[in-house]
């Protein structure tokens, strides 16, 4: 699941039940509480990339996403490292 749209269109409850259950991952832009309490579950949740809001649209953005979206599929089906992972305590 990615949302970088609006928070209140994910059912956050639902969501932590099935990131649990290893069900589904997720990569969120946006959250629902805004901004994300501390504390909150979704801060630890397994299978959860959290950003701080920061998605957006700029000039050239579109071919530059594309091209590393392409470089990550290719790594990805290679079996190479991914580019700019970012792993627990980092």
């Amino acid at each position: 699941l990615l949302n970088a749209g609006r928070g209140a269109v994910v059912d956050t409850e639902a969501l932590l039940e099935a990131l649990k259950e290893g069900r589904v991952r997720a990569a969120l832009d946006v959250t629902d509480p805004e901004p994300l309490p501390e504390g909150h579950p979704l801060w630890r949740a397994p299978g959860l990339l959290l950003t701080p809001h920061v998605a957006g649209f700029s000039e050239g953005f579109a071919r530059r996403a594309a091209r590393f979206l392409a470089e990550q599929a290719l790594r990805y089906l290679r079996g190479e490292p991914l580019l700019n992972v970012v792993r627990e305590g980092y």
